[in-house]
């Protein structure tokens, strides 16, 4: 993807950064040649973002033209109204009171360079603030008002207010940007597309292991992606690619849920889309959602303080409590006896309103059927762990043993579990989706709908080894091109 530095007089330029074409304000809004390019990342770096100024243009006219403009519109706003500034959320707050303890003045200024400061004791900050306001170059004031820091004003600067000092910081930092640097990144043939691929290694039972990762790496490359590993501290950053796939476990309270709610605002196509997130990661939901659709399930019941004990009539036990938000396993919880059902439901109602209680149905193992695009990816047997009623295990000592599990081809799989687990995901949209199904005899009843299936190595892609990632990113393919041609998302 073609790399622009948009500025107001290119004879005042004074770095050398490799990797970008420097074309004037000017130029860029009335030279035909750039509104015909397709695919261009436009790095505004004009002197004034005022309404209906040449730099308000430049941002402006990118976004028409299909360009990704950083800044886009969208932050010029949010820079002039300093809306965000007065609601300083509590992250926020903290590491300013961190960063900035050390500070003796009352007043201190941070200059943000592609989200960097010179000083690395202040990355942390200046990320948070770029990711907020994502611009090139920006300038933070800062004020103390008794012992306490507080955020006075930021905005955009251009290039001619870098001090000279900052020179050689600012060119190396913005070749690193330029040449997309980081985990996962492989150097291959410029593709006509850009993708993120959100990841934390050090996540525990993530969605996808790392060698899950570079497959996907690969098959976006072959598809017709350049492929990044980013971040939680790039979301500031995300308008410049065309999809995000979230490969970690997503939660509403969670930056995984801000990544794909900027991503798309900023019209890139992205999975697990922020609605997805919402509704499969609320158990509540799920359950209401199934019984009203008549999608069979454990029988099941929501409870609030007032209804404990109709509920514990209706289901019985032994049953199982389900906090909301619970995921992979834990916040599920096995009920034995009365007792134990009357203490475990009175302390998740401490946390939420309303919770499930749901039958209690023993099987040797649950269905998995990965959905993508409305069809099914891969079918999975998940067994459950040797003497235990899950498939994961957790001892005291917070180790996890899970059960063995046997890969399908789908079309080997009970045709009653297909139609099932495609029922009840397409309840939800057409997003990626992993169906947890129990099977007794001839019914089948659906546990869950998770909105970020496991997609291991060595595990999902048995069957269908590189053919499983490829299919993903065709899908991620067709729907770029199909919203790049003005024909929405799908």
């Amino acid at each position: 993807m073609p790399n622009l530095i948009v500025v107001n007089n290119p004879g005042n330029w004074t770095f050398q950064i490799p990797g970008v074409d420097l074309v004037s304000a000017r130029s860029y809004l009335m030279d035909s040649k750039f509104s015909k390019m397709r695919h261009t990342r436009v790095f505004n770096l004009c002197k004034s973002f005022r309404y209906q100024s040449t730099g308000y243009y430049v941002s402006l006219l990118a976004a028409a033209r299909g360009h990704k403009p950083l800044p886009n519109i969208s932050t010029i706003q949010d820079l002039k109204l300093q809306t965000q500034i007065r609601f300083v959320d509590d992250d926020l707050d903290e590491l300013i009171q961190k960063s900035l303890a050390p500070i003796q003045s009352a007043k201190f200024t941070l200059s943000i360079y592609f989200g960097k400061n010179v000083a690395r004791r202040y990355d942390r900050l200046a990320i948070h603030l770029y990711n907020l306001f994502p611009a090139p170059l920006l300038r933070a004031e800062f004020i103390k008002n008794k012992s306490q820091w507080h955020l006075q004003s930021i905005r955009p600067v251009s290039a001619g207010e870098v001090p000279s000092e900052h020179y050689d910081f600012l060119v190396g930092v913005a070749t690193v940007h330029f040449q997309g640097r980081g985990v996962g990144t492989l150097k291959r043939k410029v593709q006509p597309y850009d993708m993120a691929i959100l990841w934390n290694p050090k996540e525990e039972q993530g969605p996808s292991n790392e060698k899950a990762i570079k497959k996907f790496v690969n098959a976006g490359q072959n598809t017709g992606f350049n492929v990044k590993v980013v971040s939680r501290d790039e979301i500031g950053s995300i308008a410049e690619y065309d999809a995000l796939f979230i490969r970690e476990t997503t939660s509403v309270n969670h930056y995984t849920y801000r990544f794909a709610s900027r991503a798309r605002a900023e019209g890139l196509i992205v999975y697990d889309d922020p609605e997805s997130i919402l509704k499969c990661s609320n158990k509540v939901y799920i359950a209401e959602l199934l019984n009203h659709y008549g999608i069979p399930t454990p029988q099941s019941c929501i409870i609030h303080k007032d209804n404990i004990d109709t509920a514990l009539e209706q289901i019985g036990v032994p049953c199982v409590l389900k906090q909301p938000d619970s995921a992979f396993s834990q916040g599920v919880l096995r009920i034995d006896t009365v007792d134990q059902f009357m203490t475990e439901a009175a302390r998740m109602l401490s946390k939420s309103d309303l919770v499930v209680v749901q039958q209690f149905l023993p099987t040797d193992f649950d269905w998995r059927v990965g959905i993508f695009d409305r069809k099914p990816l891969f079918v999975c047997k998940y067994f459950m762990v040797k003497n235990h009623w899950q498939i994961i295990k957790r001892n005291s000592s917070g180790q996890n043993e899970e059960g063995r599990f046997e890969t399908l081809p789908v079309e080997l799989a009970p045709a009653q579990v297909i139609r099932t687990a495609l029922k009840a995901a397409n309840l939800i949209g057409d997003g990626l989706y992993g169906v947890d199904i129990k099977q007794i005899g001839k019914n089948c009843y659906v546990m869950e709908i998770n909105d970020n299936p496991n997609i291991d190595a060595g595990v999902e892609d048995q069957i269908l080894k590189g053919a499983l990632y490829e299919r993903i990113m065709e899908v991620f393919l067709k729907r770029v091109l199909n919203s790049k041609n003005g024909h929405g998302y799908y």
